[in-house]
């Protein structure tokens, strides 16, 4: 059998489709590096050489708009993986953890019961099911993580029980 006859046997490739909601979410990324860039632009620059503070929202705008010409390219293509269904669960989790988090903060709870409060519900959203263990990470990682910002850096997070006894 010639290749030519052999390649009559195969089945058809499926055609390619435009994935329309890759499409808009690589619009949505580019429009949030628009976003980022023009909030950056706002910025009063204190410095007068170097480096300000509208670095970072623009180098952060970069890999955005790196990621939606990715997504739009495979989108186009029509080769993003299939969808899975989604699981509202841990969605839930990490949408409460962030909850917990602004109310821990805004109730003068503190950073490190504030995000300790987050490390546990994401883990959790994860499936890890070691709750106490993730207690206890959590209150060492982020009490790590404070201390590195308030006397390395000198840098202030809010403060709140836990951190009064620093």
């Amino acid at each position: 059998m010639t290749p030519d006859a052999a390649s009559g046997n195969l089945p058809p490739a499926p055609a390619r489709r435009v994935d329309r909601a890759g499409v808009v979410i690589a619009a949505a990324l580019a429009g949030l590096a628009a976003v980022l860039v023009w909030d950056a632009s706002k910025l009063p620059s204190t410095t007068m050489y170097g480096m300000g503070p509208e670095a970072m929202p623009i180098v952060i705008a970069i890999g955005l708009v790196i990621l939606a010409i990715g997504n739009l390219i495979d989108a186009l293509r029509g080769k993003l993986p299939p969808r899975e269904s989604m699981d509202p669960k841990p969605v839930g989790l990490i949408i409460g953890g962030l909850v917990l988090l602004i109310a821990i903060i805004g109730f003068g709870g503190g950073f490190i019961l504030a995000t300790s409060a987050l490390f546990v519900t994401t883990s959790a959203a994860f499936g890890r099911r070691a709750v106490l263990t993730d207690i206890a990470i959590a209150l060492v990682i982020t009490t790590l993580i404070y201390l590195a910002f308030d006397k390395l850096l000198t840098l202030s997070l809010p403060a709140g029980p836990l951190e009064r006894l620093l």
